[in-house]
């Protein structure tokens, strides 16, 4: 199989370009740094320089793909206008890009967030009514209507909290956990899904192969639920180290996030702590039911939360990011 990966630079999309090379798959990357593509020639990715907004380079992309993976995307922005013309208009110009091009099937990384908050014990499915509470959430949905709109064959899938070798976010729960004490927002007892990024990466592999996925929405995850106090508990067991809780409350917590957030535009940079966050952060729960896509396609995550997490701090570890 031929395949288009944007974003094979970044965390997942550098254990998706790996997984679908072990498959022996013939793999191509939209890269916009050349010094960051170099980690994909040992791998045999064919790298084409270019990015989202540049139609040449998209073309040469996503000819002869048989399967365009899309999971590059902004996490941190400055405004939703910001998280639009990345996400939204991104997507579509890959979409035009892709369907001129033939009719490849296309993956779209989305996000938890695009369908918004979950009640707790009652883990998403991907056919319920949408309903982002943020932003960025808000973008991803329009990525997503970009591609549903289009006239390619389309599968999305929706991860929840991704860690594991390479991923940043979670590597800063692991360094708070190193000195015993981190906070958990409201009171720990928020209910998360998680997966692992390598399973993620099976799990995107499988949706743009097997045929019953097609036009269908999907939560990749592995299928227990831990709380958010829970998940902080098993970063610091993965350690060895015991870690102590500190609850954030709503209102402090919104105030803590406005003051990170301002700082973050005095300097000029986008973070993912803001004050639209909290509308994220104080949900009861995000937990999705990955039953649908192992229902389709076979796969299964092969971590759960102890030896993912215990698999991650080996790496993080081994390449001295701790």
């Amino acid at each position: 199989m031929k395949a288009l990966v944007t974003g094979a630079t970044g965390f997942v999309g550098s254990h998706l370009a790996e997984a679908l090379r072990r498959r022996g798959d013939d793999v191509t990357a939209l890269v916009r740094s050349p010094r960051k593509a170099e980690a994909l020639g040992p791998l045999g990715v064919r790298a084409v320089a270019g990015d989202l907004d540049d139609a040449a380079s998209l073309a040469r992309a996503v000819e002869g793909q048989d399967v365009v993976f899309h999971v590059a995307g902004l996490v941190a922005a400055r405004s939703e206008g910001e998280f639009m013309r990345c996400n939204r208009d991104g997507t579509a110009s890959l979409v035009a890009a892709a369907a001129a091009a033939g009719t490849p099937r296309f993956v779209l990384v989305s996000s938890m967030a695009a369908g918004g908050p979950a009640t707790p014990g009652a883990p998403l499915t991907g056919t319920e009514p949408a309903r982002p509470v943020t932003a960025y959430g808000r973008s991803k949905l329009a990525a997503e209507t970009a591609v549903t709109a289009g006239s390619l064959p389309w599968v999305i899938v929706r991860p929840p909290t991704v860690y594991g070798p390479r991923d940043r976010e979670v590597l800063k729960v692991f360094r708070m956990a190193r000195l015993g004490v981190a906070p958990v927002f409201g009171d720990g007892s928020q209910q998360l899904s998680a997966v692992h990024g390598a399973d993620l990466a099976d799990a995107l592999a499988a949706a743009g192969t097997a045929a019953a996925t097609v036009g269908k929405v999907y939560y990749a995850c592995h299928p227990e639920i831990s709380t958010s106090a829970e998940f902080v508990r098993a970063v610091g067991t993965a350690m060895g180290r015991r870690v102590a809780l500190v609850p954030v409350p709503g209102p402090v917590g919104r105030v803590l996030l406005a003051v990170t957030e301002a700082s973050a535009r005095l300097a000029g940079q986008a973070t993912i702590l803001t004050r639209d966050k909290a509308n994220e952060f104080f949900q009861e729960a995000w937990i999705g039911d990955p039953g649908p896509l192992t229902r389709d396609s076979g796969w299964r995550a092969r971590h759960d939360l102890v030896s993912g997490l215990a698999d991650t701090y080996r790496w993080y570890r081994d390449a001295k990011w701790l």
